[in-house]
């Protein structure tokens, strides 16, 4: 077996890491300004940070893909290999990415580090424990649901509702048996019984917050603004009331700081958070990508699964809350994926099949008009896989000239940075020409209601909105709140432009249907809930957990 041929594992197990104090050096942190986690791991400190808030920023690149399949379509990869290009090609760049969580890394997504030979390292913790974030979202959400319970025990000053409590528990693993439970069974002394359940600690609001937080103090005013149960006639109970920010925000005190780690070449890299897009608003951490602005010149940062979900949000959540604006976006399509898209059979996606894949070309073209709708410049980015012949990736160029748009093909999987200078050369062309001019799809301004029928009617292509049970009389009510002015953070399945995961490629036809209307206040948007979409998603058939071990020595296997 060739280098080439490894796992990605085996990869990132034989590069030889430098120290991370060289690597912060390079990016001109001193030696207190990073709190290092053995050798190859760092937090940038607070101070750090603070320091460099006047600095002018650089360039931010957004890396977004196609509508994901289970070919996979090397989104995290591209991410990296750009990276790691631009660096090779004398440039001062970083990656800005999120961190894994323990549920896909053990059921059916693997990792989040990249993959072949553009990766994050070191590739185990990152997608193991890393440095304690999840654990500290973990604790900080569910200590807030310790509180609440106690207080409903302790005689329940407040007056809340068991039956209108808001606030679940979490934890960072793909159980679907936890989606709900009953709590506080076995008498009075073990609390007060109440439906409630678990979410994945991806979904939780904490995790929004941190990924939307300025600093500490911002990040313990957030968490006083959680809504925890619902008192009716539009008053709630929020964290604030149960005086519960202080403590989440120690447990806090260390995961707000980004996370430090370099690249198989060598190159920096910044991990921190980690929201699903499908759920949440699936970007990394505004601190981080905020700090890479002010440390290079050339930010590289992604958003979770397809441009429908986001890229939407990175465009309309993050970039408005922390002042981002992005210069082009990279929209990373495969072969494999457009034909899965056009038809074809996911057993005969290594035979060549161009009908099959220009089928498919709507749902890229989709998916390049909604980028474009917000202002910013699209590249394609072409990963190329061992199996696409010459006339496919020649089809799918020509799909992406008659766009208008630039097109690159990539190959950083098998050859690292060289593989991805073609693609870097695209978006230092379009970095050079000063072209787009970034702007949301909607004011803060614009009802609740029209922002959701943006998003399903501009972006994913719906004939319309249907609000089912009490979800439209829910959001009336939201329209007349505090709230109304909040982005709408979209819950929706990623494998389909609709609601449906079964409606692949460029759907027309259909409606969204929203069934629910969840507060995350302190995140700082309502999330709209639609379809059969899941919370706490459970392990599949034959989970990837099933593949891994460690031996004696704790070398590690089978970890995607």
């Amino acid at each position: 077996m060739s280098l080439k041929q490894l796992p990605d594992i085996e990869i990132a197990q034989q590069a030889s890491l430098r120290p991370i104090q060289d690597v912060s050096r390079e990016l001109g942190l001193g030696i207190d300004e990073v709190d290092t986690y053995g050798n190859a791991k760092a937090k940038v400190t607070g101070a750090a940070i603070r320091t460099r808030e006047d600095q002018v920023d650089g360039s931010l690149v957004l890396v977004t893909a196609i509508t994901p399949t289970p070919a996979g379509e090397g989104k995290t990869t591209t991410t990296v290999g750009l990276t790691q290009a631009l660096q090779r090609m004398g440039h001062r760049a970083i990656s800005a990415t999120r961190e894994p969580s323990l549920g896909p890394v053990f059921g059916v997504k693997g990792g989040a580090a990249g993959g072949g030979f553009a990766q994050v390292v070191p590739m185990e913790d990152i997608n193991l424990h890393f440095t304690g974030d999840f654990a500290a979202v973990t604790a900080a959400h569910n200590l807030l649901a310790a509180m609440l319970d106690n207080h409903l025990h302790q005689g329940n000053k407040l007056g809340i509702d068991a039956r209108r409590v808001l606030w679940r528990r979490v934890m960072d693993m793909n159980d679907r048996s936890l989606y709900r439970v009953v709590t506080g069974l076995g008498g009075r002394k073990r609390g007060v019984p109440r439906e409630t359940g678990f979410d994945i600690t991806p979904a939780s609001e904490v995790m929004a917050i941190l990924c939307l937080a300025r600093d500490l103090q911002d990040l313990k005013q957030r968490f006083s603004e959680i809504a925890v149960a619902d008192l009716g006639r539009g008053e709630y109970v929020k964290a604030g009331d149960l005086n519960a920010q202080g403590a989440m925000a120690i447990l806090m005190r260390d995961a707000i700081l980004p996370n430090l780690v370099q690249n198989l070449e060598g190159g920096p890299a910044l991990i921190h958070g980690g929201p699903f897009g499908n759920i949440a608003h699936g970007c990394n951490s505004l601190i981080s990508t905020r700090l890479g602005l002010k440390l290079a010149d050339i930010t590289v940062t992604e958003a979770g699964f397809g441009a429908d979900l986001g890229a939407e949000k990175f465009f309309n959540i993050k970039c408005p809350a922390g002042d981002l604006n992005p210069r082009v976006a990279v929209l990373v399509a495969t072969v494999r994926a457009l034909k899965l898209h056009g038809g074809a059979n996911r057993r005969d996606l290594a035979v060549e099949d161009i009908e099959s894949l220009q089928q498919g070309f709507p749902n890229m073209k989709g998916h390049v008009e909604n980028i474009q709708k917000f202002g910013v410049p699209v590249v394609v980015a072409i990963n190329r896989f061992p199996t696409d012949t010459d006339a496919e990736v020649a089809a799918l160029e020509r799909c992406a000239e008659s766009m208008g748009v630039s097109c690159a093909v990539s190959t950083v999987f098998s050859d690292g940075g060289k593989g991805g200078e073609e693609l870097a050369g695209r978006v230092l062309k379009v970095l050079d020409s000063g072209e787009g001019a970034f702007r949301p799809l909607y004011e803060p301004e614009t009802p609740l209601r029209e922002k959701i029928e943006i998003v399903a009617n501009q972006i994913y292509g719906a004939d319309g909105v249907d609000y089912l049970g009490g979800s439209g009389r829910d959001l009336q009510r939201l329209e007349r709140s505090q709230w109304r002015n909040m982005p709408v953070c979209m819950a929706k399945t990623q494998y389909s432009f609709s609601d449906n995961p079964k409606l692949l490629g460029r759907p027309k036809n259909f409606r969204i249907s929203v069934r629910d209307v969840r507060v995350s206040a302190g995140a700082g948007f309502l999330v709209p809930v639609t379809g059969d979409i899941m919370t706490m998603p459970g392990l599949p058939r034959r989970p990837f957990a099933e593949d891994m071990d460690i031996a004696s020595d704790g070398t590690i296997t089978g970890l995607a």
